[in-house]
């Protein structure tokens, strides 16, 4: 599990961005970010792989957002890469997703694996698979970052400092309709990639 603060990242992926474009210029931002855009999954997120993940009545669907993650090292370099889960309730706030919707216990599935940053060549060729019950959902291809690894965490540096044990997502990708895949109770979501293994967390409805 980690073992310092772990960070989200917004409207990384372009077809991310392309969805939202036309709202970015609406008040009250009127344009788009120009620094990345962040946010915190605090440590009642964290679920191991293999956990069950509770989910309240309240909510009917889960987004689920497949990703990938940089493990800070000593010196601000980058000791290796995770797999993430990064859930949240579905919201329509692509600058300041509130916590109330990202940050419900277990609503962050960790992999039992990180793999080393020597064995990783290039984090642009990193390619993810999502199952929901056994059917592929989605696909994710991190040659399309809006900022590849290394210009997210420059970018990152400019205005906060990453210590040993951070962990910075390089962000989630959206489908075709601008939507991330949905999950809801009683679903198995399997996250996989060459190195790495799967990612494996259920769902279930939260007891009463």
């Amino acid at each position: 599990m980690p073992q310092g603060t772990v960070y989200g990242t917004l409207l990384n992926f372009q077809s991310e961005v392309t969805h939202w474009t036309a709202r970015m210029t609406e008040a009250p931002y009127k344009a788009p970010p120009k620094a990345p855009v962040l946010y915190i999954k605090p440590a009642n997120t964290w679920s191991a792989s293999g956990a069950t993940i509770p989910v309240p009545a309240r909510v009917p669907e889960v987004e689920v957002g497949a990703t990938i993650a940089m493990v800070m090292g000593a010196g601000g370099v980058v000791a290796g890469y995770v797999l993430m889960n990064d859930l949240s309730v579905p919201h329509t706030s692509f600058f300041r997703p509130p916590v109330k919707f990202k940050c419900l216990d277990g609503f962050l599935g960790v992999g039992s694996q990180v793999l080393p940053a020597a064995e990783a060549v290039d984090a642009a060729s990193f390619r993810l698979e999502v199952r929901l019950n056994g059917a592929l959902v989605q696909t994710l291809d991190f040659s399309q970052l809006v900022r590849p690894a290394a210009q997210l965490l420059a970018d990152v540096g400019e205005f906060m400092t990453l210590r040993t044990g951070d962990v910075l997502m390089l962000g989630c990708d959206v489908l075709p309709d601008g939507r991330r895949p949905l999950a809801k109770a009683g679903d198995r979501i399997d996250i996989s990639a060459p190195g790495w293994g799967t990612l494996t967390n259920t769902l279930m409805a939260e007891a009463q």
